[in-house]
């Protein structure tokens, strides 16, 4: 039975863990530090993320018998919210989805051999998509075929962040006609088979990844219902956390646009005082309030570990289009210089775009809300 209670708790850890990431997000990405790491090959600060580790973040949702601080996926969000604030860009999110992969669908024995390393800071990622674009992740080309005791794939990936600098990938294949995953070192790969792809969001860094010829240890392999388990949770942190940044990004476009509109003056008054920009600006305010209702409301069924798939297509939905519209409001609001790279506000709007289809748009959920919520033969 879906929750459809519009419940949300937010915890004493929760309160903390927001007032100290948005102390450290504030510090340590200024604009000026965000546009500086849009011409590194790797896209972010890596002594930022040492920092990050150091306080713990990287095994924030990690049990602590692996060396995590034994929280949920509720926390990580909470620390991503402030850093889509700041456009703070790490390997965080990424990190993140790996590691509620391998806790939903790794046996006791990959879990003990993986999960201390990500908790230490190794970087992970996942890699589930391909060129079909398809966001329906049980639906793969990629294929593995078992032999022995070790896997062989082929086919490639898109789409996967963070792959030059993760230790480790999650990848979704095909292994005698079901869903499977396995665990791909960055061992098991040669530089060549990652190549950079171009994408809106000039401070991400997303690959293709070539698997064709790869082989793995049978010990790296996921499959059966444990397999299922693995993707849907892979799935449920990705719309969180992207709901989470979103609703900080559209915190941090409200900011640039409210200072925007107190310093422009037109025609002897504040462009702020004028109802035609006033009322966009309450309309990105109101939509921010609505993400982070929906974003909290979700990350509290899934802490409780309650259904929650409703609640994150809801939240993924509302989020991803509020924070484009925020985007596009601020550009438009800049005027001529709006559409030039010096402004700051086509930041945000390239990472409003691309987390708008990141693991699915609003049409993709809300074509499956209808099917939760109105299935067919319902009364």
């Amino acid at each position: 039975m879906h929750n459809l209670n519009h419940r949300i708790s937010f915890s004493d850890e929760q309160a903390m863990l927001l007032d100290s990431a948005t102390s450290f997000c504030r510090a340590k990405s200024s604009i000026q530090a965000v546009r500086s790491a849009l011409q590194t090959d790797q896209g972010f600060d890596a002594a930022v993320w040492r920092e990050m580790v150091a306080l713990g973040w990287a095994g924030i949702a990690i049990p602590e018998v692996h060396g995590g601080s034994g929280l949920t996926l509720a926390e990580a969000a909470t620390i991503c919210e402030p850093m889509g604030r700041h456009l703070l860009s790490t390997p965080f999110a990424s990190t993140q989805c790996l590691i509620q992969g391998l806790l939903a669908g790794a046996s006791s024995a990959q879990q003990a051999a993986w999960l201390p390393a990500l908790s230490q800071g190794a970087i992970g990622t996942v890699a589930l998509f391909e060129s079909d674009g398809n966001w329906q992740l049980d639906e793969i080309e990629t294929r593995a075929v078992l032999q022995g005791d070790t896997v062989q794939l082929s086919g490639a990936k898109t789409l996967v962040c963070d792959a030059a600098v993760a230790e480790m990938m999650l990848v979704s294949v095909v292994l005698d006609g079901a869903p499977a995953l396995v665990l791909v070192r960055a061992s098991d790969l040669q530089a060549q088979r990652i190549q950079r792809e171009v994408v809106i969001d000039e401070t991400r860094r997303s690959y293709r990844v070539d698997l064709t010829g790869v082989s793995v240890p049978a010990t790296a392999l996921i499959r059966g219902e444990a397999a299922r388990l693995a993707l849907a949770a892979v799935r449920h942190a990705a719309l969180l956390l992207a709901t989470a940044e979103a609703a900080g990004g559209i915190a941090g476009v409200l900011d640039v646009v409210v200072d925007y509109l107190n310093l422009r003056t037109a025609f002897g008054r504040k462009i702020g005082a004028y109802q035609s920009l006033k009322h966009p600006a309450a309309e990105i305010l109101i939509g921010l309030e609505r993400s982070r209702s929906h974003l909290y409301h979700a990350a509290t069924l899934l802490a409780a570990g309650e259904d929650a798939e409703i609640a994150l297509r809801m939240a993924k939905a509302e989020s991803g289009d509020a924070f484009v519209f925020a985007g596009d409001r601020a550009v438009q609001f800049h005027g001529g210089f709006g559409f030039t790279y010096e402004c700051d506000a086509q930041l945000y709007l390239r990472r409003a775009l691309w987390l708008q289809f990141s693991y699915g748009d609003a049409a993709h959920h809300r074509r499956r809300l209808a099917d939760l919520l109105l299935p067919v033969g319902a009364t």
